[in-house]
């Protein structure tokens, strides 16, 4: 054994004396183990917490193209794909990436074993291709742990009430290392292909700048309105549960790990910023019903038949006319969801003057818990998108939320003035 590792060795048997093992979570995503290469590389990461003395648990994802080849080939069926079957095509990509992780592992030392998630078992609803985490066993692993055995978990899938195989949707990953930690009482550590999460997208605003901290409402606005970080379910469930949650590069160098980003309790973070982030979605469709009858049971009965079809609707707006018998109702959905939206709000016999529907839409947000204590945030939002003759046509807000819908070939302008205005680069 090399000097360095002996002395890791003998470091992480002091800490195991006194108590001070961390018990960590470790994620990586498709692109950190798209090879053997980079599987290497993760191996290294996770070597150095283990060298550290720590309890580890990998989460990992599909090798990157494998989970969509997978549904590719669920499609070239030609048929109805029965969604049982479909999880379990999709849920082989996982399963594959565990045990080459493991094999990596053991050839460095690290005694590790991989895990599918009916052996654990992850127990989730019977909803397949949609599933939610009901309950995690944690005994086989903290078995292993005692053994200084690192687990390496398939992100991603888990087992229904019926013994079936489930998934937990596309990016359950995040959602499976989260629900991991929460079961555990371990941190979670997100690596994946950017150093931490930044006050807007840097590949549009150059000088967007990373956050060392962001609470847990903030990350959550941020990726419900379409920062792709992390995902919305995830960041739910790590604020429910309180787990400390970190963004971090896989492609870093293991032994120089870099901070990322702390996701944490709105009461850890010093000095609170008016505006925390900026984000950005271009996958969005507007629908607008003109001339619909003002009265009860209306708006029931349109975003039932929404509802019913599997529908999410983000951003509602209604007007109603002088005489107060009609009213025009304006909401938002997700682009892909848009043929399935009007037909089904058509096939409900809403009556209306008019249905229109658009895409070519974008929606702007800006984020930040500051938005409490101070007023103007809103007036400034406006302010500089009229300066840049950007028109508004739909608008939300929540306590730490502004967002509006835009053009989409005004994005970028829009998302740079306001990352300008609001001073996020030297804040």
């Amino acid at each position: 054994m090399a000097l360095s590792g002996a002395i890791a060795k003998r470091n992480a048997e002091i800490k195991r004396a006194a108590g001070k093992v961390a018990r960590l979570v470790m994620k990586f995503g498709g692109t950190s183990v798209a090879d053997i290469d980079r599987i290497r590389h993760v191996a290294r990461h996770i070597k150095r917490e283990w060298d550290a003395g720590h309890d580890v648990a990998v989460v990992v994802s599909a090798m990157s193209g494998e989970t969509n080849r997978l549904v590719a080939l669920t499609a070239e069926c030609g048929v109805t794909v029965d969604n049982a079957e479909y999880d379990v095509v999709v849920a082989a990509g996982e399963q594959v990436t565990t045990g080459l992780l493991a094999i990596i592992l053991q050839g460095m030392g690290v005694p590790a074993r991989s895990w599918a998630g009916w052996q654990i078992p992850i127990l989730t609803s019977e909803d397949h291709a949609r599933a939610r985490i009901a309950e995690i066993d944690t005994a086989p692993l903290e078995k292993g742990w005692k053994a200084r055995e690192v687990a390496i978990v398939p992100g991603f899938q888990g087992i229904g009430p019926d013994g079936r195989v489930t998934t937990l949707g596309r990016g359950g990953s995040d959602t499976s290392a989260v629900g991991l930690a929460a079961a555990l009482g371990a941190e979670c550590d997100i690596y994946t292909d950017v150093d931490g999460v930044y006050t807007t997208d840097p590949r549009l605003v150059s000088e967007a700048r990373k956050l060392d901290k962001i609470s847990y409402e903030e990350m959550l606005e941020l990726a419900s309105q379409g920062a792709k970080v992390l995902q919305t379910r995830s960041v739910e469930m790590a604020m429910v549960h309180g787990v400390p949650l970190r963004v971090l590069l896989s492609f870093a160098d293991p032994l120089k790990p870099e901070p990322g980003t702390l996701v944490c309790k709105e009461d850890e973070i010093v000095e609170k910023q008016v505006v925390s982030g900026i984000a950005y979605s271009r996958d969005e469709a507007k629908i607008t019903l003109l001339g619909v009858a003002d009265e009860p049971g209306v708006a029931s009965r349109i975003f039932g038949a929404l509802a019913d079809a599997s529908v999410n609707v983000d951003m509602i707006v209604q007007n109603i006319s002088e005489d107060g018998r009609v009213t025009d109702l304006t909401f938002t959905v997700g682009k892909a969801d848009l043929e399935r939206a009007v037909a089904a709000v058509e096939s409900n016999k809403i009556k209306c003057r008019e249905l229109l529907s658009q895409t070519g839409v974008a929606k702007v947000s800006v984020v930040g818990i500051g938005m409490r204590s101070h007023a103007g945030v809103a007036q400034k939002m406006f302010e500089t998108l009229a300066k840049k003759d950007i028109n508004i046509q739909v608008i939300s807000t929540s306590e730490i939320k502004i967002s509006v819908l835009i053009n989409s070939d005004q994005t970028q302008e829009a998302v740079q003035a306001l990352h300008e205005a609001y001073e996020l680069e030297t804040a």
